[in-house]
C-alpha cells in the first residue's frame, strides 16, 4: 500500500471519477454533488493498493470563527475506505499526511464525523467539540444543533465548550 498526497489541481479527469466512485460507495450513495464540491481545491491523501484506491481523505481551506477570531482551518472532507479494506489502518493511512498539513498550515483543524467514526477521531486525538456550532450564512448567524454531536477540532487555545462558527457554502455547512 502506498499512500501519495495531490492537490485538486493535480488529479486528471480519471482520478477524480475514481475518487467520486470510491465516496460514492463507502457512503451508499448518499454522497451529494454538494458533498463532493466540498471534497475539492485542496489536499487529496490517496491509498492504492496496486492500482486500486482503496482510501481517500481530503483537507480544504475553511473558516471558523471562535472567540472573537477568525481561523485559518484545515477542514477534513471525504474520509473513505473501501468496504472489503476497512479495518486495516488504511484511514489512519490517509489521515497522517493530512492532520500534519494542518498542523503545519492552518491555526486549527476541524472535521464533523459521522457517529461510527466518533471512536476513530478520538483515538487519534481529535477532540469532540461540546459548545454550541453554528453557520455565518447570508441570513446571518445560523444555529447547526445538528453539528453539536459531531465536529471534532485539533489545534490550540481552543474552548471546546464554547460557541463555534463555520463559514457558508452550499449543501451541508458542516
Amino acid at each position: 500500500m502506498r499512500v501519495a498526497v495531490v492537490h485538486t489541481a493535480d488529479l486528471d479527469g480519471a482520478a477524480r471519477a475514481e475518487v467520486r466512485e470510491l465516496l460514492d460507495r463507502a457512503f451508499d450513495g448518499e454522497l451529494t454533488d454538494d458533498d463532493w464540491e466540498h471534497c475539492l481545491g485542496g489536499l487529496h491523501a490517496l491509498a492504492r493498493e496496486g492500482g486500486d484506491l482503496v482510501a481517500h481523505a481530503a483537507l480544504v481551506q475553511r473558516r471558523l470563527l471562535h472567540g472573537g477570531r477568525v481561523l485559518r482551518t484545515g477542514y477534513v472532507e471525504g474520509v473513505a475506505v473501501r468496504a472489503d479494506r476497512r479495518r486495516r489502518g488504511l484511514g489512519g493511512a490517509v489521515m497522517a499526511p493530512l492532520e500534519r498539513a494542518a498542523a503545519a498550515a492552518y491555526d486549527v483543524a476541524a472535521l464533523a464525523a459521522t457517529d461510527v467514526a466518533l471512536p476513530f477521531y478520538a483515538a487519534r486525538g481529535w477532540v469532540l467539540w461540546r459548545g454550541p456550532t453554528s453557520a455565518l450564512t447570508p441570513h446571518g448567524l445560523v444555529r447547526t444543533p445538528d453539528a453539536d454531536d459531531c465536529v471534532h477540532v485539533r489545534g490550540p487555545g481552543l474552548d471546546v465548550e464554547g460557541p463555534l462558527a463555520c463559514d457558508w457554502r452550499e449543501g451541508d455547512p458542516w
